[in-house]
């Protein structure tokens, strides 16, 4: 088993940075892909980003791509997620998740094996 908890999340204006972290416990999680999620008030859940698990690759939703960036430090079994030139429409709920099996494009969160209990993440205009 694998325990994930997320924090960092916040309240931040348009135009702001935040950086969230999850935190794994449990089992190293060196061995999966590692993503993040959101969910939005009355939307479904998306995906937002995946890393490999050596940390080299990296894959984007087209919504964040060149303002967020994922990285891992497999030392310290942490994932991180740098949001830069944050939007009003980036607030949610944010998630990290682990993967076992899955390659890094791929979106859909029923191949996530743990997830965390989310991080409130809200953008003010």
């Amino acid at each position: 088993q694998v325990q994930l908890v997320e924090s960092g999340g916040g309240l931040v204006q348009a135009g702001g940075s935040v950086r969230l972290s999850c935190a794994a416990s449990g089992r190293a999680v060196r061995p999966y892909v590692m993503g993040w999620f959101r969910q939005a008030p009355g939307k479904e859940r998306e995906f937002v980003a995946a890393v490999s698990p050596n940390g080299y690759n990296t894959y984007y939703a087209d919504s964040v791509s060149g303002r967020f960036t994922i990285s891992r430090d497999n030392a310290k079994n942490t994932v991180y997620l740098q949001m830069n030139s944050l939007e009003p429409e980036d607030t949610a709920v944010y998630f990290c998740a682990a993967s076992y099996y899955s390659s890094i494009r791929d979106r859909d969160g029923r191949n996530y094996d743990y997830w965390g209990q989310g991080t409130q993440v809200t953008v003010s205009s």
